[in-house]
């Protein structure tokens, strides 16, 4: 399989209730240079996953629009071009 980064949940273009916690569902197929992932909310680093799937739980989000984020990167956080990023908005 290729490697690839996907952002299952939220999905892009959710609406999410801004009382409710975040959680951020992945899956990456790592390729040779992955070594773990970062998660990104409005282009700030907020998570360093290690596992190539699963759920994270976000602090809940201020109301408004929001980018979600994962990025596969290097040992040395350097990202690998695997990345995807879903649009939310809290309300």
């Amino acid at each position: 399989q290729t490697e690839s980064a996907r952002l299952v949940s939220p999905v892009d273009g959710a609406t999410l209730d801004a009382a409710s916690t975040v959680q951020v569902t992945y899956e990456v197929v790592p390729g040779p240079k992955v070594d773990h992932i970062h998660l990104y909310v409005d282009g700030k680093e907020t998570a360093v996953l290690r596992e190539t799937r699963g759920t994270h739980a976000l602090a809940t989000l201020p109301a408004g629009p929001h980018v979600l984020c994962i990025k596969a990167v290097t040992k040395a956080h350097v990202p690998t071009g695997l990345e995807q990023c879903n649009k939310v908005t809290v309300r």
